[in-house]
């Protein structure tokens, strides 16, 4: 792996302690307390719905991830259109009302196949429209030499809240029930929305004024020629595709039927948590010369709570290969989200990220129903073991772009400034 240097251990602490940027922070933090409590809850209520199955919890999950992949690409548009912080508060409360939808039909148990869809299908539009905006927005919070820094403790801060939503939501689906669980993630998106409505970005630039189709066709080619954006972003569309179909269906399937239910999935969730909280701390401290290829390099750790469980293994053991692919996954997406804002011209950032997500997104809901269906008929184990080999390979095929080993990090922070 890419020796890790020194360069300090942040950049100037008192540019991250800027009012916005704190704000910024806190309603990402909330948001994704109630977060963890979702795919949890969501999860279990639906399996505990009469006749349902893994085919019928990748139906829906399929559901959310389809208009998030169709309309990202917009979603980018808007983004360097409108002034960020707008995007993010109408996404945040269209996703609360989401949610909300889905927390009473669990509650209820009055929850028509197609009627879940709709409502998970409203949350995946409000992905669509948040996730170019929380990258993008971070250049419009920070200045440049920061961005590592201020990635770093946003990461910090989500999975802190991450972690303590995760050892709250088994006990809360389990005494409680998932419409419980469901309807606290809807209320901290709903009050996310009100802390970043105060964030106050700039107001809408020169695209303001342009179409839609050239502003894409512009996107489209800031992605294109960038080698490593796209070489990387292929790769991703694996590895999210496989990590989604892992945890989001056959993880609760096996732990349903090995390890104990609610309360050990969230135990292994907090796990991968933890894993995610802790390499913070290292990104923190510490910067690579070549962020993106030591990124690249980690990825194979990703599979390892898969083979994990495709394997049988015990819950400690489990909990362990969470941790360790947790670990991996926030060191990656601190040193990508970090090179995306150096190297991408921000006019056009949050295109190109949208570009990025569509590309990455692309094979989820196809990968969800056929692993779910597949798994029915063939076995939750062979299919998450074969998905860990999916992993191993995807996640180091970007090693054959050039620019992927080669591409460097163009600031080095000494005594809170940059030497370029």
């Amino acid at each position: 792996m890419t020796a890790l240097r020194a360069r300090s251990r942040t950049a100037n602490p008192a540019r991250l302690r800027d009012r916005r940027f704190l704000r910024l922070a806190a309603g990402r933090a909330i948001s994704t307390f109630g977060t963890a409590f979702g795919p949890i809850a969501l999860a279990f209520g639906v399996l505990a719905l009469p006749g349902a199955g893994p085919g019928t919890l990748s139906v829906v999950l399929a559901g959310q991830a389809v208009p998030q992949l169709v309309l990202v690409l917009l979603g980018g548009v808007i983004g360097d259109r409108v002034p960020r912080h707008r995007v993010l508060v109408a996404g945040h409360t269209l996703a609360g009302l989401a949610w909300a939808a889905m927390a009473g039909m669990v509650a209820t148990g009055w929850a028509p196949l197609p009627v879940l869809t709709a409502a998970a299908a409203l949350a995946g539009t409000a992905s669509a429209l948040l996730l170019p905006a929380l990258t993008s927005v971070v250049p419009d919070v920070v200045p440049r030499e920061s961005l590592q820094a201020a990635n770093a403790w946003l990461r910090l801060s989500t999975n802190t809240a991450n972690l303590t939503g995760l050892a709250l939501a088994g006990v809360a689906v389990a005494w409680l029930g998932p419409g419980v669980a469901l309807a606290v993630d809807a209320a901290t998106y709903l009050l996310a929305a009100g802390l970043l409505a105060g964030l106050g970005t700039a107001g809408p630039n020169r695209l303001a004024v342009r179409k839609v189709l050239p502003d894409l066709r512009e996107g489209l080619v800031e992605f294109a020629r960038r080698q490593w954006v796209w070489a990387t972003v292929l790769s991703a569309a694996f590895l999210n595709a496989g990590t989604a179909a892992a945890f989001g269906v056959l993880g609760p399937v096996l732990a349903e039927q090995r390890l104990g239910g609610a309360v050990p999935w969230s135990l292994v969730m907090m796990g991968y948590t933890a894993g995610m909280l802790g390499s913070v701390v290292l990104a923190l401290r510490w910067r690579v010369r070549r962020p993106l290829r030591s990124a690249v390099l980690l990825t194979p750790l990703l599979a390892a709570p898969l083979g994990a469980l495709g394997l049988g293994a015990a819950l400690p053991l489990v909990m362990l290969a969470a941790v360790v692919s947790g670990a991996a996954l926030s060191l990656f997406s601190v040193w990508w989200e970090t090179t995306l804002q150096q190297h991408v011209p921000g006019g056009a950032l949050a295109r190109v990220t949208s570009c990025n997500y569509v590309v990455a997104l692309s094979l989820k809901p196809a990968g969800m129903v056929l692993v779910g269906h597949t798994a029915a008929a063939a076995g939750a184990a062979p299919v998450m073991l074969a998905l860990s080999g999916l992993l191993l390979v995807a996640g180091l095929a970007p090693l054959f772009s050039p620019q992927v080993r080669q591409l460097a990090d163009d600031t080095e922070v000494v005594d809170g400034g940059t030497v370029r």
